[in-house]
């Protein structure tokens, strides 16, 4: 799957990274992604940062390192993908846009 990503996309994603690791050791830890998480305004709890990095660690080190990282990234932009294409699909039926597919517009199509 991160092989269908350009140099660009895989760079950009490589800074991203490097945001969170913030030691440079080429990983990230629970503490690492609960201090950019309260940057943002977020205050997960211990507990959840732990199950945030377990969903990611295929490896089992406890922590996040870049290909598991790209991994994660790549499959968020498909899953954004999809979502976008079942809006438009939505969007053919949904003839005025008023977020509803009445009756009279699927007997349109």
């Amino acid at each position: 799957m991160a092989d269908q990503l350009t140099e660009e996309q895989i760079s950009e994603f490589r800074e991203a990274f490097e945001l969170f690791d913030k030691d440079g050791n080429g990983s990230i830890d629970a503490g690492e992604l609960g201090t950019v998480m309260k940057s943002l305004g977020q205050k997960p709890t211990e507990t959840e940062l732990q199950d945030m990095i377990n969903e990611v660690d295929t490896d089992g080190d406890g922590t996040i390192d870049f290909t598991e990282f790209l991994t994660t990234m790549t499959q968020k932009m498909k899953d954004m993908h999809k979502e976008d294409e079942l809006r438009d699909s939505f969007k053919v039926f949904d003839k005025d846009g008023n977020g509803v597919i009445s009756a009279e517009e699927l007997r349109q199509v």
